[in-house]
């Protein structure tokens, strides 16, 4: 699945590109995106003649809050892309959704896979519409959190701190590929249980939280081959030129000038550094 960094640079882009733009029509290729109704019309008519109020983040999901208390939701799941294009341009193949405006182009979602989701809901009722909500955890983009916060919450579990960072009721949208960064920069093994922390380490990985997941977003999100982002201009993201041990397996490490290791943890690949302890 995309991690935060990348739903979140999706977020500003679109927030700062569509606030104050009209729809003129909507067209849906296919039900594969539309899980939610019965036919693509359901789906379009909602949109026609809405005015674009403000694009914010909910856990994962992006929220195009729309005039007349409605709210078009966007799931990307793992394959999932909102593109700004001309009127003009090509519609690329696996295009699910085409939003045009009265002026200014279009928006599309593009999805090979079949794993993204769109659907409008009242916007009161978004809460009720998306249950999923109220078990996130923190989410140091949206509010900033205090170290003595984060460790109190760390330190009421008895879990191996890569298993908790992963865990939505813990912290919003940390994967595989932040997981393994934000622990080097702490220092950390991924196995170490989160209530065995001091102080000092728990500020260390207050730290590197914050500041791996804003230096991702500063360099617009992670694309790999395993699961490339292009962000809604079509560019991909750059922070996979900086990352010090996802997928490094066997290169030195910038720390101890030692291969870096791997192991099979959860069922995926752990990257890690003979220095984490």
């Amino acid at each position: 699945m995309f991690e935060l960094p990348e739903v979140e640079t999706v977020r500003r882009d679109l927030d700062k590109d569509l606030v104050g733009k009209k729809v003129k029509d909507a067209d849906a290729m296919s039900m594969k995106t539309l899980g939610r109704y019965k036919n693509r019309k359901a789906f379009t008519s909602q949109l026609e003649g809405m005015k674009i109020t403000s694009v914010e983040r909910k856990g994962l999901f992006i929220t195009i809050v729309l005039d007349g208390d409605s709210t078009l939701v966007v799931d990307l799941g793992s394959s999932g892309s909102l593109r700004r294009n001309a009127n003009k341009d090509a519609v690329l193949p696996d295009t699910e959704i085409v939003i045009t405006f009265t002026q200014h182009g279009q928006l599309r979602l593009i999805d090979a896979e079949g794993t993204a989701q769109a659907f409008i809901v009242d916007t009161d009722a978004l809460a009720d519409e998306l249950p999923e909500l109220d078990g996130y955890g923190l989410d140091p983009v949206e509010e900033p959190v205090s170290w003595t916060t984060f460790g109190r919450t760390l330190l009421s579990h008895h879990t191996k701190l890569k298993t908790l960072l992963t865990d939505s009721s813990f912290v919003v949208g940390i994967g595989d590929i932040y997981a393994d960064e934000v622990l080097f920069h702490a220092g950390l093994r991924h196995d170490r249980l989160s209530d065995s922390l001091s102080s000092q380490e728990i500020r260390r990985l207050h730290r590197s939280l914050v500041g791996t997941l804003h230096d991702a977003i500063k360099y617009r999100g992670t694309s790999v081959e395993a699961r490339p982002f292009i962000d809604p201009f079509g560019q991909p993201g750059e922070f996979a030129d900086h990352l010090e041990v996802w997928g490094k397996h066997g290169d030195l490490s910038g720390r101890s000038r030692l291969p870096i290791e791997r192991v099979k943890f959860g069922g995926s690949w752990t990257y890690y550094c003979t220095t984490q302890v």
